[in-house]
Parts: structure tokens; C-alpha cells; sequence
């Protein structure tokens, strides 16, 4: 199985000062829908992996958040691609989880649970707490936009997601 990990806030959508809070919120950036479609036809699955702290706060409640992945998923459908599963640390940074980047946890939850060894695994991150959380679980973290220089040890120089995927497609990143 050839198998992607994506961040959504900043990966897929555009981040927001307080987080998406409501479905109408949540707003694709130019092209990720497109490159999850090339993705998909080239045989990779794709799982999201999201730090979502305002859930411990209830806002957005569980409920909504749940509404805010159909919208994304339905988006990412629209397009022709697919989203395999949704994993979400839902904690709040004070609550010490070992889920909430940069520690590992949701990642290794991810191996776990699909059966997998990360060491093949591509992490699509827009923080580096998360691309730290990424090599932690031993897979390959890679950084998009402005933040790719400030990791040490993750792949660099994609700007979007579209970029990206464009490379690993072509060859240019090691599959």
C-alpha cells in the first residue's frame, strides 16, 4: 500500500486564526482538491491527520467537526479524489496528550490502526511541530510554504501541495 499522511489546516484548506469553526468555513486552497485527485489516480491513499485543540474547548463541538470533514470530503470527492480516514487529536496543548504534534502520537495511532511501518510513509505538514511529530513516528516529513526551512531533516522547497504531489508523481521524491 502506498499510503499519505496530509495535514489539513494549511495542507488542504486554509488555516484560520481560531480554526475552522463551522463547515462554511472551511475553504480548499487553490489546487489541494486537484493534487489529492493525481494522488488517488496514482495509486496512493490518503489519510488526514489534524490537531483540532478547539474541540476541548467546544468550539467546534464534535459534532461539527464531523461536519466540517464531510464537507471536506465531499469536496475532495468532487474533484475525483478520496479521503481514506480522518485521525484528530482532539486535546487541548495543556492537556499533555502524546497525540498532539510534536509528540507522535497520532501518527503512530495511524500505523496502528492501518497496519503499517511509517518508514515508507510521507507526512504533508504546514507546522514543524508536526513534521517533528512526523520523523518522531519515523516517517518522512515534508513541509510546504514558508515553514520548509525551519525542520531540519524534512523535505523542502513545495510551496503547495499541487507541488508535491508533482514531484512524488514524477519521481522527484523518492517514493
Amino acid at each position: 500500500m502506498r499510503l499519505l499522511i496530509l495535514g489539513r489546516d494549511g495542507v488542504i484548506n486554509r488555516p484560520m486564526a481560531d480554526g475552522v469553526r463551522r463547515p462554511d468555513e472551511w475553504t480548499p486552497l487553490p489546487g489541494s482538491l486537484e493534487a489529492l485527485a493525481r494522488l488517488q489516480r496514482e495509486g496512493y491513499r490518503v489519510v488526514i491527520a489534524t490537531a483540532q485543540p478547539g474541540v476541548a474547548g467546544g468550539v467546534p463541538q464534535m459534532e461539527t467537526l464531523n461536519r466540517i470533514h464531510v464537507r471536506m470530503i465531499e469536496s475532495v470527492r468532487s474533484k475525483g479524489g478520496q479521503v481514506d480516514a480522518v485521525f484528530v487529536c482532539p486535546h487541548s496543548p495543556e492537556a499533555g496528550c502524546q497525540c498532539r504534534p510534536p509528540r507522535p502520537g497520532l501518527y503512530m495511532e495511524i500505523a496502528e490502526r492501518l497496519k503499517i511501518n511509517l518508514s515508507s510513509v510521507h507526512v504533508v505538514c504546514a507546522t514543524g511541530a508536526e513534521a517533528s511529530a512526523a520523523q518522531a513516528a519515523g516517517a518522512h516529513a515534508v513541509l510546504l510554504g514558508s515553514v520548509a526551512t525551519a525542520r531540519p531533516g524534512a523535505l523542502a522547497g513545495f510551496g503547495n501541495l499541487g507541488a508535491f504531489a508533482d514531484a512524488l508523481i514524477t519521481g522527484q521524491v523518492d517514493r
